[in-house]
């Protein structure tokens, strides 16, 4: 009577089906990191697995279909590869970088202004102390009797 070997048939198909659904997780995820089209023909082809084995594994099948709806959904722009998508954080980052600059934009603007202002009233200032001839109104009625130089001609 030959010996029952069904254990270790049964042991063989059980680490076959486990690695072959490690390649298929590790497809999946490489895919999608990399934003190339989730579907079932490229994940059997790079897992090495064949699509009527990922259609009867409910899971994969799930996830692939969620992943295909999300690339569908996407807009027409190439998909950003999932090691550059940006986190809550890196995104809170930049908020908080551009808060910063915002505040130091206004601090210099507010400056620019203060001493515009300065110049412009010291400016106003010196008009209203200098004598009358060398204001610009002035000068045009104090000019109106001369005659007026003429540019020289070039040859």
């Amino acid at each position: 009577m030959r010996a029952d070997n069904s254990a270790h048939i049964i042991a063989a198909a059980r680490r076959r089906s486990d690695a072959a659904r490690r390649r298929a997780v590790t497809a999946l995820r490489s895919l999608d990191a990399d934003g190339q089209p989730v579907t079932f023909s490229t994940v059997a082809s790079a897992a090495g697995v064949s699509r009527s084995w990922l259609y009867a594994q409910d899971d994969l099948r799930e996830q692939i279909g969620r992943l295909r709806t999300r690339q569908q959904q996407a807009p027409s722009s190439p998909p950003v590869p999932g090691r550059q998508r940006a986190t809550p954080a890196s995104l809170l980052r930049r908020l908080e970088a551009a808060t910063a600059r915002i505040r130091v934009l206004e601090s210099e603007n507010r400056q620019l202004r203060e001493a515009l202002e300065r110049a412009l009233g010291e400016q106003r200032a010196t008009a209203i102390r200098s004598p009358a001839t060398t204001r610009p109104e002035n000068r045009e009625q104090k000019n109106a009797g001369r005659p007026s130089e003429k540019p020289l001609e070039v040859p």
